[in-house]
């Protein structure tokens, strides 16, 4: 295992520790990590049911308090670490903020916009591209939504 795949894994259990938090609050479990110089910046998990704020996914949450913390609305340089594949909506989000790179865990079959339903992160025409690998730690983050949404039935 490479060193850059070591700390991919180490950040990852952070997140996933961010998505138990939205699970124990009764959101979808899932969490982010945003990173810069091998510095966490801020972490968030899901919280629409919280905030009534249909676009309160962790991705977005995190996009933004980096954001404020930063002063600035692009985040150049920073890895964004999720615990599911985004969704269409996150992944706008992350190229308009200039993330230099994305790494999530668990596919999102339904509604996966890196790798399963669209591929919009390899747009050509895009003014930013975001580089980003899939399935760090998959296996436990998958786990973990699978665990929430079966106490839900």
């Amino acid at each position: 295992m490479t060193t850059e795949q070591k700390q991919d894994e180490a950040w990852m259990a952070i997140a996933l520790d961010e998505a138990a938090r939205a699970a124990a609050a009764g959101e979808v479990p899932v969490g982010a990590v945003l990173v810069e110089k091998g510095e966490m910046l801020v972490s968030a998990h899901n919280a629409p049911i919280m905030e009534n704020d249909p676009t309160a996914h962790a991705e977005i949450l995190a996009l933004r308090r980096a954001s404020q913390f930063k002063n600035n609305y692009r985040l150049p340089g920073t890895t964004l670490y999720v615990t599911i594949e985004p969704c269409t909506m996150c992944v706008g989000a992350i190229v308009h903020a200039r993330v230099n790179r994305l790494v999530f865990g668990a596919p999102e079959p339904r509604a996966g916009a890196v790798i399963s339903q669209q591929r919009l992160l390899d747009v050509p025409s895009y003014n930013h591209q975001v580089e980003y690998v899939g399935g760090v730690l998959a296996e436990e983050c998958g786990r973990l939504l699978q665990d929430f949404f079966r106490s839900k039935r």
